[in-house]
């Protein structure tokens, strides 16, 4: 028959020995790193995600996030080399390469964003200051953040951390100088667009004016082509009524007393005071066109 006594103490070496292996081992993340302090000093990191071990009650095991971390940063008032005042609003993304100078240089993340922060404004001031405010906001913006980049991460670099990316989310003057400048942008545009209006207005009025002439010439050339050929015409037109009087003089006297009475007497309110036997209407009196024989008095009766 056991004794209860050595059930109990069996029972309390059990509960040792699980206390001591749960305290040996720990499992890493694949989202993390772990640093492994024996009595206040780091003896180790551990980057590969599993189960692990460590000496029980004196090891520490301090748990870092190894995926890339914001950095929000508060607008801020930089001056730029044209004593410009620019309102800039920043952000940086970075990620923690170093578990062991990190811990040893700021030991937590959150002071790490404050320390960070600090650096960032330093260099927003530093890069920003040496260029125009045209350059921020509008030239070389993606040139300039890789700037800050590289500075940012060279001066965080002792601090463990590696900075992946610096983006400037917004680069504009302060509010109160906002309008005036605004107002100057106006006043240039307008400026601009009446320069590009009188430079259409006059390459417009050359077209015109090289329009009008080249309708000139062409309307007098044919006019003068139209005088040609109407002059020719007119010229054949003679030699034919020359021809034809030639031929039958009577007949183009009809011709031409037919034509001058279609001409003459108009379906319209024409009027002619003539006397009847003037030489006008002769065809009405006789068809050759030849005056009336004169009457022959009668003998007298005796």
């Amino acid at each position: 028959m056991r004794s209860p006594i050595a059930g109990i103490v069996t029972l309390i070496a059990l509960f040792i020995v699980i206390i001591v292996g749960y305290s040996s081992v720990f499992t890493v993340q694949q989202t993390e790193q772990v640093l492994v302090v024996r009595l206040g000093e780091p003896i180790r990191v551990v980057s590969d995600p599993g189960l692990n071990f460590k000496a029980p009650f004196i090891d520490t095991v301090i748990s870092i996030d190894k995926r890339i971390l914001d950095l929000e940063n508060p607008s801020q008032e930089v001056i730029a080399s044209d004593q410009k005042r620019l309102v800039v609003d920043a952000f940086a993304r970075y990620r923690i390469k170093n578990a062991l100078r990190f811990y040893q240089s700021v030991g937590s993340i959150q002071a790490a964003n404050i320390q960070l922060t600090t650096l960032l404004n330093a260099s927003l001031r530093r890069v920003l200051g040496e260029v125009t405010f045209i350059t921020v906001v509008r030239d070389e913006r993606e040139h300039l953040m890789a700037r800050i980049r590289d500075q940012l991460d060279k001066e965080a670099d002792g601090y463990g951390i590696q900075v992946v990316d610096v983006r400037i989310r917004r680069a504009d003057l302060p509010e109160q100088n906002s309008q005036a400048v605004y107002q100057r942008m106006q006043t240039e545009r307008q400026r601009e667009a009446a320069e590009f209006r009188a430079q259409g207005g006059q390459k417009a009025q050359e077209i015109r004016s090289k329009a009008d002439r080249e309708a000139t010439v062409i309307i007098a050339e044919a006019n003068s082509t139209a005088e040609q050929t109407r002059g020719a015409g007119d010229a054949e037109r003679n030699r034919l009524f020359a021809e034809a009087y030639g031929k039958d003089p009577d007949f183009f006297a009809f011709y031409r007393s037919m034509s001058a009475y279609e001409t003459g007497l108009k379906s319209s309110d024409t009027r002619f005071l003539l006397r009847p036997d003037s030489e006008f209407f002769r065809f009405f009196a006789n068809p050759a066109g030849h005056p009336p024989a004169a009457a022959v008095p009668a003998a007298p009766k005796p």
